[in-house]
């Protein structure tokens, strides 16, 4: 049966893409915590975790995607391709969106959550814009097509989250590098103000969970999908320090250009469009989609870091550096 307007309920079936990966795995547990029925589409090796009805398939496979979304009350779209060349970006982002949309729809499902991203804005600086207030402007096929999947998504109603840096269990892109930048560039970006958009991805799970769920009326459009308070970057960087997962960063205020050019003179795998997105100003306006998933945005994600350390230091290689 499809969802109502009065709320998916505890016990509804949700039809889940990316369901292993770093955001959808978080989305799993969070649902199996809360008792309700998963249906996920899986490539490989199903996991085995007593509480999720696998799907063999891929989002081109038709009768895969009609199996995962038949009887089901919410779709939770989680899958992306995140690089690649041009070919594959499209055959997930663009045409497997196009294809899993239509299957909700041939199931009459009313409540779906599709996750993007807020790469789709290009380059900053953005400094607290909202949705759309600057244009558009991918800068990989990643980006581009995970944008013309926001199209199918919102031709279906769905809700689209863009999350900008997403910390925590699982996270191998954005302490793992922040991690080579305090070697290769070591000082205080921009002295250690700018402004990011930051949520663990334990918040965005609960975020996702409540839109499918606990939305007193199915949400639509595109959000932005941040903790609402932005983090400074210095804020950030001690806090790692202080677990003992950074070293403390306590050299010069370092201007953009100056950034880049440390960057450039010391090679490593973090790119300065990786760099910008920690040393400029990225932060999006994520107040409303809390308040219309009826759902607190929880302590914050540098209050999360604690909780998901032993991970890193695991993922880090243990750096002897003290807390």
């Amino acid at each position: 049966m499809a969802a109502t307007s009065q709320g998916a309920g505890a016990r509804t079936t949700v039809a889940l893409t990316g369901a292993t990966g770093f955001i959808g795995s978080a989305v799993r547990a969070a649902l199996a915590a809360r008792g309700v029925p998963v249906r996920a589409l899986v490539r490989g090796e199903p996991v085995a975790d007593g509480h999720t009805a696998w799907v063999r398939g891929d989002l081109a496979d038709r009768s895969a995607l009609t199996e995962l979304c038949s009887g089901a009350g919410a779709l939770l779209h989680l899958a992306s391709l995140v690089g690649g060349g041009a070919e594959e970006c499209a055959a997930v982002n663009d045409r497997g969106t196009a294809a899993v949309m239509a299957a909700a729809a041939r199931a009459g499902i009313y409540r779906i959550v599709h996750l993007s991203t807020t790469a789709v804005y290009g380059e900053g600086p953005h400094t607290g814009i909202g949705v759309d207030e600057v244009p558009a402007a991918p800068l990989s096929e990643a980006s581009r097509t995970r944008l013309l999947g926001e199209g199918h998504a919102l031709a279906a109603g769905a809700v689209v989250l863009r999350p900008a840096l997403v910390t925590g269990t699982g996270d191998r892109w954005v302490v793992p590098g922040l991690a080579e930048l305090a070697r290769r560039v070591p000082g205080r970006w921009a002295g250690g103000d700018v402004r990011i958009s930051l949520v663990d991805r334990t918040d965005l799970a609960r975020l996702i969970t409540a839109l499918a769920l606990d939305a007193p009326a199915p949400v639509a459009g595109v959000h932005h999908a941040a903790h609402p308070e932005p983090v400074r970057s210095g804020d950030l960087l001690d806090a790692l320090a202080g677990l003992g997962l950074l070293p403390a960063l306590d050299g010069p205020a370092l201007s953009w250009e100056e950034c880049r050019r440390l960057l450039a003179a010391r090679p490593g795998t973090v790119s300065e469009r990786q760099l910008a997105m920690i040393a400029r100003d990225h932060w999006y306006r994520s107040d409303d989609v809390w308040r219309l998933a009826a759902c607190p945005p929880g302590p914050g994600p540098l209050a999360r870091l604690a909780g998901a350390a032993p991970w890193y230091r695991a993922a880090l290689g243990s750096p002897p550096w003290p807390c």
